[in-house]
């Protein structure tokens, strides 16, 4: 089956754009484009679409609320991800907490940007690219320990903390089996086990919730390069 996409930009261009690249691909169909963030959750209703390319910056309603409702309101599997420009971005680490997949540069190259739809549609996070560590780490650490937060650590064991630190530094699955010596399967494990102790859907949310927790501080992390 193809992978349904809706394109959310008000700029008419750009969402044309993306979505001539996508609809290129034998596997993806981008099946609406919206250019508000009203027009963006009346298309989601509709469609129920796999992926949504979200902007943060449009009139009427920005794309943060409408990812923050789209995600409360969804009953089936939709992944956001989000648009943004090269300047970090305070909106972007917010839209992580509410519940988007990760986010991509609007002059991403297209062959990047159709490998980004297959990732969180595969149910994936973007969280690898230093890019995002950065962005993310820059606005963690303005912010101070929520002390409710931190004692949702007690729910996890020791090498469930592991993990979720190895998360917070942008770490694949792959990468955390090297460096923790444990199989596939077993990492797979502990971020399902980790994501349900938590009351997390995504695991975007988990880097989030590691530097609200405390668990690890945008200066412990090899953050960007």
């Amino acid at each position: 089956m193809s992978i349904r996409v809706v394109v959310v930009d008000d700029q008419v261009l750009v969402r044309g754009g993306f979505a001539m690249v996508l609809n290129h691909q034998d596997d993806i169909d981008v099946v609406a484009e919206a250019g508000t963030g009203v027009e963006a959750i009346d298309a989601a209703r509709a469609h129920r679409p796999d992926v949504i390319l979200m902007d943060i910056r449009m009139p009427i309603m920005d794309g943060l609320e409408a990812t923050s409702r789209i995600v409360e309101e969804a009953d089936w599997g939709v992944q956001v991800l989000i648009l943004t420009t090269f300047d970090p971005d305070e909106y972007v680490y917010r839209a992580l907490r509410a519940g988007a997949s990760g986010f991509v540069l609007k002059d991403i190259p297209p062959a990047e940007l159709v490998a980004a739809v297959r990732t969180v549609a595969d149910g994936g996070a973007l969280l690898a690219p230093s890019i995002t560590r950065r962005l993310i780490g820059q606005f963690a650490d303005r912010l101070a320990v929520d002390s409710a937060v931190s004692g949702r650590l007690e729910r996890l064991t020791e090498r469930e903390r592991e993990v979720v630190a190895a998360i917070a530094r942008g770490s694949s699955n792959a990468e955390i089996c090297e460096e923790l010596f444990i199989g596939a399967a077993t990492v797979k494990s502990h971020v399902s086990s980790i994501l349900t102790k938590l009351g997390l859907r995504e695991r975007a949310q988990v880097v989030v919730f590691a530097y609200e927790s405390g668990l690890v501080q945008a200066g412990d992390l090899d953050i960007g390069h």
